[in-house]
């Protein structure tokens, strides 16, 4: 996604009536901390709602704060129970030019020619551990499972994470895998031996 940038002011005021408040006018409370000082902000609770729409947790967004810009990933969102509504918001803070060490998604897509043949597709892993510059970091990472065949599995080792990522998880984990169909296999482990010839 594009870069994502937020207005925001810094508050003073603190306590749950200040932050009801402030969601009454339509703003969002929030904080931004991971370097030093913790922060305390409100920005427009709607253009929050619309930036964040397609954001991962790998996204970087910017909060510029009274002309000063913080880039920070989305660390956590509080939602109200009921409506869904965001209450408040925590910016984890990164600096540009250091490595950091964040989790990715995969998006896991295509029709393994092993699922057409009669397999069953597999996916256990949906997230890797990763290090880089933020400039590097991808929001997301695309697995193509597309040519899996039966008995075919693809590993973290597989996948091409692009120039400058290194891979912290380890690499012999299944992403995706196609079996037999489970009643086929259950067929196969039942199925009774020919009986034998005896001699005399």
């Amino acid at each position: 996604m594009a870069n994502v940038v937020f207005s925001a002011k810094k508050r003073t005021d603190f306590g749950s009536a200040v932050s009801r408040r402030l969601r009454r006018a339509g703003r969002l409370p929030g904080v931004i901390y991971g370097r030093g000082e913790t922060i305390r902000v409100d920005l427009d609770a709607r253009d929050f709602s619309q930036g964040i729409k397609g954001a991962t947790e790998s996204t970087i967004v910017k909060i510029d704060v009274d002309g000063k810009t913080h880039n920070a990933f989305i660390k956590d969102t509080q939602r109200n129970i009921i409506n869904g509504a965001i209450l408040h918001v925590d910016f984890y803070e990164i600096e540009t030019d250091k490595i950091l060490r964040a989790r990715v998604s995969l998006h896991i897509h295509g029709n393994p020619v092993g699922v057409r043949d009669g397999g069953v597709l597999e996916t256990s892993l949906h997230e890797i551990e990763v290090e880089c510059l933020p400039k590097d970091l991808p929001e997301r990472i695309d697995v193509d499972i597309s040519q899996l065949k039966v008995n075919q599995s693809i590993h973290v080792r597989d996948i091409n994470l692009g120039n400058g990522v290194k891979l912290i998880s380890t690499g012999d984990q299944v992403v995706a895998a196609v079996k037999f169909a489970r009643t086929e296999q259950a067929a196969a482990d039942t199925a009774e031996p020919k009986d034998a010839k005896t001699s005399g």
